[in-house]
């Protein structure tokens, strides 16, 4: 039997065995190598230039925009090598120049920090009127005065405004400068109630005249730093700190007390003190009397008085030389007769009189005068709250958990009773629980901290960035360029076979010739291999038969 295959026309001319093998690759195949391989390459040149690059380092950062451009200028001028970051406001350099750049910039008096100082006045001009010139100090003095303070450590930026009046030389109309200061922070920094107070000093004792009343201290977040905490109905900072290093003391001597005891990781004390701070002055006169009996009372004066006065109706003498005569001397009777020395005859008898003594005696009384100043700051009322964790022990290897019992309890509440000075009369609390603690917390907090570590961050991001590269480089390779260059490298396949229309019948013969040339295998089983050998002409003649079946 004549073989039903042909060969297929030779090719033409020889072409590129690469380019024939490319042309037979599939659509998606051509397109992966066209777009793999270049950005393989590129992955890979980003790579090294990236590694290779210079590190550059902070020149300045938190820069305004004014201050950007002048500096960026100044590098250009200088033919220094920079990169700006974060919205310009972070200029870096090569980390070899970042200082002797700084020197030199410095010397232009780089960064300004968006104020102009001093060196405003020197480029004055002729013809400046006298306003301008006072509006040019102003702005100088004001320039001057952020920078000072802006060299805190705590302070990002600063901006001052002065009021200052014009002088009048009338006493009532003469006002007194004000001064505002607007300071931004650094993050997670605040300003000292004592840093505060230096601002304003600064600016007070920098503008003739300027009180530090007058002086107003604000931050971004437009709280008034500078407020006069004088209230008598609120407590000021200096109160409030005071309370909390009170309730600080009283908590360490708990747990220095205590921990001892049962460990420090299982005690946990919190103290509550309310203070009054409120004034309390009071002054006692008391007066008592002076000594016990009357012949013990000290005398402190004495005054007697004694008058005599004639008696009503009593006869008077004649006037003359007789009636001013002084009687004679009186002689006292003896015996009970008429007196022995009678007046004489011719004289007159002395007339009665009215005697009136007085005596007035002061004596000394006690005084007692007591001042009496309470301090501020005594405490009212105080509650302590201590919980102890569970004693725990090990029993046939299992870990047992076990609350202290009363009697331990009340010796510790005891303990933290007198450690805080406790005091019914104040109804003062003392309570002391014994609870398990949950210990999963705390290693929750610390592992959270652990996470958020600036050097583990960055340590992330590198590892990150290589890990995706590799991956990226490694799906190019395996996933896409190598079953491209496997298909491209493969042999070309076989051409198809070409069928000629074959007769049913001539097919039908051939396969039986086929079987009768061996006659000792199995015609049946010669007609399947021929089947599974040429299943199209198999197809062909059983397609045939049901044509003309039809």
């Amino acid at each position: 039997m004549a073989d039903d295959t042909q060969n297929p026309p030779a090719a033409g001319a020889p072409r590129n065995k690469l380019l024939e093998a490319f042309g037979r690759l599939p659509a998606r195949h051509r397109l992966a190598l066209l777009v793999g391989i270049p950005m393989l390459v590129a992955i890979v040149v980003a790579t090294l230039l990236w590694t290779r690059a210079p590190e550059y380092r902070v020149l300045f950062s938190g820069l305004s925009d004014q201050d950007g451009g002048t500096i960026i200028a100044a590098l250009q001028q200088q033919k220094v090598p920079y990169r700006v970051a974060d919205g310009g406001s972070v200029i870096l350099v090569p980390p070899d120049q970042v200082h002797e750049v700084r020197l030199r910039l410095a010397s232009q008096g780089l960064p300004r920090a968006g104020n102009v100082g001093f060196e405003l006045m020197d480029n004055s001009r002729l013809g400046l009127t006298q306003f301008q010139e006072q509006v040019n100090y102003q702005r100088a003095l004001e320039g001057e005065l952020a920078r000072s303070i802006q060299s805190l450590g705590t302070v990002k930026s600063a901006r001052v405004h002065l009021a200052i009046p014009k002088p009048s030389i009338f006493m009532r109309e003469q006002n007194r400068p004000t001064a505002s200061v607007l300071v931004q922070m650094l993050p997670g920094r605040v300003l000292e109630r004592g840093q505060v107070a230096g601002i304003v000093h600064l600016v007070s004792s920098s503008v003739p005249q300027l009180a530090p009343g007058a002086v107003s201290v604000v931050d971004q977040t437009g709280t008034l730093l500078s407020a006069d905490d004088t209230d008598p109905n609120g407590l000021d900072a200096t109160q409030l700190e005071y309370l909390r290093t009170m309730e600080r003391q009283y908590t360490r001597r708990i747990a220095e007390l205590i921990s001892p005891i049962v460990g420090a990781q299982n005690l946990r004390a919190q103290v509550a003190i309310d203070l009054d701070f409120s004034r309390h002055e009071q002054t006692d006169e008391i007066y008592r009397p002076n000594g016990g009996a009357p012949e013990q009372a000290a005398i402190r004066s004495r005054q007697s008085s004694e008058s005599r006065e004639p008696a009503m109706g009593a006869d008077g003498g004649v006037p003359g030389s007789l009636s001013n005569t002084p009687p004679g001397v009186a002689i006292a009777p003896t015996t009970g007769g008429a007196p022995t020395n009678p007046p004489a005859p011719g004289t007159q008898q002395q007339p009665a009189q009215n005697v009136k003594r007085a005596d007035t005696t002061n004596y000394e009384l006690d005084k007692t005068v007591r001042y009496v100043r309470e301090p501020v700051g005594r405490i009212k009322r105080l509650s302590a709250a201590v919980v102890v964790n569970h004693r725990t022990s090990v029993v046939k290897g299992e870990t047992v958990s076990t609350p202290l019992s009363d009697a331990e309890l009340a010796q510790i509440k005891a303990l933290v009773s007198e450690a805080v000075g406790f005091d019914p009369q104040r109804r003062d609390s003392v309570s002391v629980i014994s609870i398990p603690f949950n210990e999963t917390a705390g290693d929750a907090s610390a592992e959270q901290a652990f996470w958020q570590q600036p050097e583990f961050v960055n340590l992330a991001r590198d590892i990150g960035v290589a890990l995706v590269l590799a991956l990226a480089v490694l799906y190019l390779i395996i996933g896409v360029i190598r079953p491209a260059i496997k298909q491209l490298t493969a042999p070309p396949p076989p051409p198809d076979p070409v069928f000629q229309a074959v007769d049913p019948a001539a097919a039908v013969e051939a396969a039986a010739e086929a079987a009768a040339e061996d006659l000792p295998e199995d015609p049946l089983e010669k007609v399947r291999r021929f089947a599974r050998e040429n299943p199209q002409i198999v197809a062909t003649v059983i397609r045939q038969w049901v044509n003309d079946a039809q």
